[in-house]
């Protein structure tokens, strides 16, 4: 370890957030310093706030990224409950994953193909 590196380490409070340069990454403080991220004391905690209070589009995110789909920005399908013979879904399944828009590229092909 180099002398500056040991001079910044004992310039740091240990289990503090002191150290930190305004606008620097903790990944690039632990690089500058040469240490693992300091823990968070009772007073960094106190000054915590809730991640929605201060990056609502990060959580907004996160929750669609758990299932939760947005609203279409152009709906162009609906939802129709179908019935097809057990043959035509076995042949569409077994070309894997996308089977259903398989089906729909095939209908739409037949629509297309009628209105010429």
């Amino acid at each position: 370890m180099s002398a500056s590196a040991r001079d910044t380490k004992r310039a740091r409070t240990p289990g503090t957030l002191e150290g930190i340069r305004p606008g620097e990454s903790l990944d690039d403080f632990e690089k500058r310093v040469g240490d693992d991220i300091p823990e968070l004391t009772e007073a960094d905690m106190s000054r915590a706030r809730p991640m929605r209070e201060m990056f609502p589009e990060i959580v907004e995110a996160l929750e669609r990224a758990r299932g939760q789909r947005g609203p279409q920005k152009t709906p162009t399908k609906e939802r129709v409950a179908l019935r097809l013979d057990r043959e035509i879904v076995d042949h569409f399944r077994h070309g894997g994953p996308g089977w259903q828009t398989r089906i729909n590229d095939a209908l739409a092909a037949l629509v297309r193909r009628d209105s010429q």
